[in-house]
C-alpha cells in the first residue's frame, strides 16, 4: 500500500472560535481543491482531449474545466455577494447542462467553446475574486445556510464532487488523449479474488438525516429526518470482484433477457454492451481500462458496473443459489455502516479505507481494507443501493441551488452509498447522498444482500403535471389575496350544518386532492372521497398513507417552486386512520356507498355528463336527516356536460332558468334547502403572476322522509 506525502484536505467544520484561523482553513481548503482539479486535466494529451467527447451523452472536457469555475461567481452573484460578473458569456455556456437526463438530450453542435487558455484565465481570475472575499467577507461562526460564506463553501464542495466526474471522463476518454501522472498513481497489487461469503446482520434501528446546526458542510438531500426498522439480513462480506462478475459473464448474463428488469433490458439493448464497460477482451484474455492506462484484468478489485448491471447479477445469482438475492436498500447500508463500527474519515492521519484519495488514484483489492467483519463498507467504489432517492421529512431545497437534488425526485435516480477511491469533502461523509441515473457509469461497483423481505420503496415524485399541482395547491398551499382555504371554508360550513345531527359517516364527492376529505374527518368517525380521476385522489392518498405531499408550481416560464406539504403541518395527522379515497363516477356510484350522515358535492354537478342521474338519486345514499351540501359555480360547458342535460343557465318558457331553480325543482321531492344560498369565493393559482378567482353558490339541503 502507498501513502500520499501529504493528506488533501477535509471538509472544515463550520463552527469553532477562532474566526482568522477558520479564514485561513477555508483559504487553504478553497486553493488546494482548485489545485486538485486542475492537477487531474494535467493527465490529458493536447488540447484535441478537451473537445473531442468521451462519451456521446456528455459534454468535452472543457465544459468541466470551465463549470465548476463559473458555479462560484453564479453562486456568488445570486448570493450578493459578487457585485460584477467576470464573463458573462463563460459564466452563461458553462452554467449548465451536467446531469445526463436521458440517453439523447445533449447537442452540442452550437456550442462556440473556448480555448483551454481561455477557460484558464477565467480560472485564475475567479480565484483571485473569491481569494479577495475569503480575506475581506465578514465571518461569523458557526456558517449556516444563510450565511453568504456557504456559497463558497458549496463551490468547493461541487467542485470536489466534478473532481470525481470528470475523472470518470477522463477514463471513459481514448487511450490517445490520456497519459500518466506521478499524482493520479493506480494501486499495483492484484491477483486471485477471495471467495465471497455471506455475513449474517442483525435486526437493528437505522437514524438518517441531519439538522441545520450539523457542523459539517451537507447538501440539501441530507438534511430532515429518516429513521426505520430493519430486519436482520445477510451481507456479502466482500465488494463482488471482477473474478465473481465474470461467472455472470461466463452464464452468458448479458444474452439472457430473463435476469435484467425493463428498463435495464432497454439500456441493454440501446447500449449493445456485453460485459462491463471498462472491461477490454483480448483474445481469451482480460484487461482493464484505468484513468489513464490499461492493465491486465485485477482480478481481485471491485467490478464496476451501473445499476442494472448490478441488479442482472443479482437475479441471475438468485436463480442460481434459489435465495432471495438483490441490492441492499440505503438503510441497510447504514445498517452495515453501524455494525462495522466505522467512523468518519480522520482529519489528520490516512482513512482506514481506500478513499479520499489517501490511497491510491484507483481500485484496489477487494480484500485489502478490513472494517469489522466486512470489507469496503466505505471506499474503493461506489455501492448501488435498490433505493430510488427520496426527500427525507422537513426536507428543504437551498435558495442557491434549487436544483441540485429536486430534479432526482423522479423514482429513476438511485442512491450510491460508500463512496470511491476518489470520493473527497462531502462525498467522503456518512450522511452523504449521491443518486444517478440507473445506466450512469460512476466508479461504482455493488455487494449483495439476501433478505427475505423486500427493498422499500419510498415515495420521492414531486407532481409536475399542471392541473394536478395547481390542485394540490389549491387544496393544501398558500392561501392568495385573504381568500380562506376553499376545502377548509366548505368543511367548516357543513360541519356546522350538522347541528347536533349524527356525525358517522360522510362522502366527499368530487373529492379531487382530498383536503375536504381530511378536514370532515375531524368532526366524522369516518369520511369517504370520491372522484372520477385516479390522478387526483393518488394525491390524497398519498397524504393518508405516507403523511406528506410534494409538487412543483409554475413561477414563470420553465422556472418552477418546488413545496412540500404534510398532514401534521396542517394539523391533521390525528384524523388520517379516518379516510379513504376510491376512485368512483358520481352518476353511478358503488351500491356500498350508502348509509352516510353527510354529503359534500364540491363543483361537481357542472362537470357531471348528466348531472340530474346524480340529483335524482342521491337521497338514497343519506341517511333521513341527513345533509347534502352542493357547491358549485354553475360553469356549464358542452366539453363536460351535453346542452341538453344541463339543469339550468338556460332560458325556459322565455325566461331564465337558473342552476338554482333546477336543483329546487328535482331535489325538492326529497329535500329541503336550509336556509339562503351563500356565496364562497376561492383562488387558484395558475402562475406566481396569474390566479383563478371565483365565486362558488353553496346550497346546503336536509334529506326528508
Amino acid at each position: 500500500m502507498s501513502s500520499k506525502p501529504e493528506l488533501f484536505q477535509r471538509t472544515p467544520w463550520l463552527n469553532g472560535e477562532d474566526i482568522e484561523a477558520k479564514r485561513t482553513e477555508l483559504r487553504a481548503y478553497f486553493h488546494t481543491t482548485l489545485d486538485r482539479y486542475e492537477q487531474l486535466f494535467e493527465t490529458l494529451r493536447g488540447d484535441e482531449a478537451y473537445y473531442d467527447r468521451p462519451i456521446s451523452l456528455r459534454h468535452p472536457l472543457i465544459f468541466y474545466l470551465g463549470h465548476t469555475a463559473t458555479f462560484f461567481v453564479n453562486k456568488l452573484v445570486l448570493a450578493g455577494v459578487l457585485a460584477e460578473r467576470i464573463n458573462p458569456r463563460l459564466e452563461s455556456i458553462f452554467a449548465v447542462g451536467v446531469d445526463e437526463m436521458s440517453w439523447d438530450d445533449l447537442n452540442t453542435a452550437h456550442y462556440d467553446w473556448p480555448t483551454v487558455e481561455e477557460v484558464m484565465a477565467y480560472r485564475r481570475a475567479m480565484r483571485d475574486k473569491v481569494d479577495a472575499l475569503i480575506s475581506s467577507l465578514p465571518l461569523t461562526l458557526p456558517i449556516s445556510w444563510e450565511s453568504p460564506w456557504w456559497a463558497i463553501v458549496m463551490g468547493v464542495e461541487h467542485e470536489r464532487i466534478h473532481l470525481e466526474t470528470s475523472s470518470v471522463l477522463i477514463r471513459q476518454h481514448k487511450l490517445k488523449y490520456v497519459q500518466s501522472h506521478p499524482a493520479w498513481q493506480p494501486c499495483r497489487n492484484s491477483g486471485n479474488a477471495p471467495e465471497n461469503e455471506m455475513i449474517p446482520v442483525p435486526a437493528g434501528k437505522v437514524v438518517l438525516g441531519k439538522d441545520k446546526a450539523d457542523p459539517v458542510y451537507g447538501w440539501d438531500n441530507e438534511y430532515g429526518h429518516h429513521e426505520a426498522e430493519l430486519s436482520a439480513f445477510q451481507a456479502s462480506r466482500y465488494l463482488v470482484s471482477n473474478q465473481e462478475f465474470l461467472g455472470f459473464v461466463e452464464a452468458r448474463g448479458y444474452e439472457t433477457n430473463d435476469y435484467w428488469e425493463e428498463e435495464g433490458l432497454a439500456w441493454r439493448q440501446f447500449s449493445g454492451i456485453a460485459c462491463p464497460t471498462f472491461w477490454i477482451r483480448e483474445g481469451d484474455r482480460w484487461r482493464l481500462r484505468l484513468m489513464t492506462e490499461e492493465v491486465p484484468m485485477p482480478w481481485n478489485w471491485p467490478v464496476e458496473v451501473n445499476y442494472h448491471e448490478a441488479k442482472a447479477f443479482c437475479n441471475w445469482k438468485q436463480k442460481t443459489i434459489r435465495q432471495p438475492v438483490r441490492l441492499p436498500t440505503e438503510d441497510e447500508w447504514y445498517r452495515l455502516y453501524d455494525v462495522a463500527g466505522l467512523t468518519e474519515v480522520p482529519h489528520t492521519e490516512p482513512a482506514k479505507g481506500n478513499i479520499h484519495l489517501d490511497h491510491y488514484a484507483s481500485s484496489c483489492p477487494v480484500d485489502e481494507f478490513q472494517q469489522g467483519e466486512f470489507f469496503d463498507i466505505v471506499g474503493n467504489v461506489w455501492q448501488w443501493t435498490e433505493t430510488p432517492t427520496y426527500p427525507f421529512t422537513g426536507f428543504e431545497v437551498h435558495p442557491l441551488y434549487d436544483d441540485f437534488t429536486t430534479p432526482t425526485f423522479d423514482d429513476r435516480h438511485n442512491l450510491l452509498k460508500g463512496g470511491s477511491w476518489v470520493a473527497c469533502g462531502n462525498e467522503s461523509i456518512r450522511a452523504s447522498r449521491y443518486a444517478f441515473r440507473r445506466h450512469f457509469f460512476q466508479h461504482a461497483g455493488f455487494r449483495y444482500v439476501i433478505s427475505d423481505m423486500p427493498a422499500t420503496h419510498h415515495s420521492s415524485h414531486y407532481e409536475t403535471d399542471k392541473l394536478l399541482s395547481e390542485y394540490a395547491e389549491f387544496h393544501y398551499g398558500d392561501t392568495y389575496f385573504g381568500v380562506p382555504n376553499f376545502s377548509v371554508a366548505l368543511a367548516e360550513l357543513a360541519i356546522a350544518a350538522m347541528s347536533g345531527r349524527p356525525a358517522r359517516r360522510a362522502l366527499d364527492l368530487g373529492c379531487a386532492s382530498g383536503r375536504a376529505t381530511f378536514e370532515l374527518a375531524r368532526h366524522f368517525d369516518h369520511v369517504t372521497g370520491v372522484d372520477f380521476s385516479a390522478r387526483f385522489i393518488n394525491q390524497g392518498v398519498a397524504l393518508a398513507e405516507h403523511g406528506i405531499l410534494r409538487y412543483t408550481l409554475v413561477d414563470e416560464g420553465e422556472l418552477v417552486s418546488y413545496r412540500e406539504r404534510t398532514l401534521a403541518g396542517l394539523n391533521l395527522e390525528s384524523v388520517r386512520h379516518k379516510v379513504e379515497f376510491l376512485q368512483g363516477d358520481a352518476c353511478n356510484l358503488k351500491p356500498i356507498l350508502t348509509g352516510y350522515d353527510l354529503i359534500l358535492a364540491v363543483n361537481l354537478i357542472d362537470r357531471l355528463y348528466e348531472p340530474a342521474k346524480f340529483l335524482t338519486m342521491v337521497h338514497e345514499r343519506l341517511n333521513p336527516g341527513g345533509v347534502l351540501l352542493i357547491a358549485s359555480p354553475y360553469t356549464w360547458l358542452e366539453e363536460h356536460t351535453k346542452r341538453e342535460h344541463w339543469i339550468g343557465g338556460f332560458k325556459r318558457d322565455g325566461e331564465n332558468f337558473t342552476t338554482l331553480d333546477g336543483l329546487k325543482e328535482i331535489l325538492g321531492k326529497h329535500f329541503r334547502l336550509i336556509g339562503a344560498p351563500c356565496e364562497v369565493p376561492f383562488v387558484i393559482r395558475e402562475t406566481r403572476h396569474k390566479f383563478q378567482h371565483t365565486l362558488s353558490e353553496v346550497t346546503i339541503w336536509e334529506r326528508v322522509v
